[in-house]
């Protein structure tokens, strides 16, 4: 026996170790390997935004007449001293007519810009690969309450998987309690309301790291 092909036991990852032995070992999906994929998921992506990713926002009269949710929840947030706003014409050409419209211009403020979070999207913006930022208002921070329930584990193109439910904690911003925030933001507040009492489900697969929120699985 040739000693110099024998791999050392101690130096071998679990997670290869049970490759080797044709999957007899598959990490299991517990409470305490379910909440630390959870805590990492939330710890990333676990924040509550507006979807208002580009500013300056401009509202038409037409957009106010309409009762858009930009038409809407704009005086909002201005009043809450978030974003300020200014009047800018626009000019219109339809063939050879021209016409001026008065539009709102809606900008963040010093306070605004505060709750204006950056980060570097998961997907590449060009050929070249690189990331590009992606921004939005976050208004809260969800974290890990408690792991209610998993499923039982299913394959999926030979990964483990299973839908995790959960509780979860908020950190809101203050401003979020005034009831025209409520008013204009219903679904951001039902989640807010929602903290320790409200279930939400991820699916989570089996990767090399442990477990992993499905959709930030590469």
């Amino acid at each position: 026996m040739h000693m110099k092909n024998i791999i050392p036991m101690k130096k071998i990852p679990l997670f290869t170790l049970c490759l080797f032995m044709l999957g007899a070992c598959t990490p299991e999906a517990n409470r305490e390997n379910l909440t630390q994929g959870m805590n990492d998921y939330l710890s990333k992506h676990g924040n509550l935004c507006l979807a208002k990713q580009n500013w300056p926002i401009e509202i038409t009269p037409a957009d106010f007449a309409a009762g858009t949710w930009d038409a809407v929840q704009m005086p909002v947030l201005q009043k809450l001293g978030l974003i300020s706003v200014s009047d800018v014409s626009v000019k219109t050409k339809d063939g050879n007519k021209t016409s001026v419209t008065m539009i709102k211009r809606y900008q963040l403020t010093e306070d605004g810009k505060k709750y204006y979070l950056t980060r570097e999207s998961d997907i590449p913006a060009s050929s070249d690969g690189k990331h590009s930022p992606k921004g939005d208002l976050c208004v809260a921070q969800l974290t890990l309450d408690k792991i209610v329930a998993w499923e039982p584990l299913t394959d999926n193109n030979a990964l483990k998987e299973t839908l995790v439910t959960y509780t979860y904690n908020v950190k809101a911003a203050t401003w979020l309690q005034d009831p025209d925030a409520k008013r204009v933001f219903p679904m951001i507040d039902r989640v807010v309301q929602g903290a320790h009492v409200a279930q939400l489900k991820e699916a989570f697969v089996l990767s090399k790291n442990g477990w992993v929120a499905k959709a930030w699985h590469n």
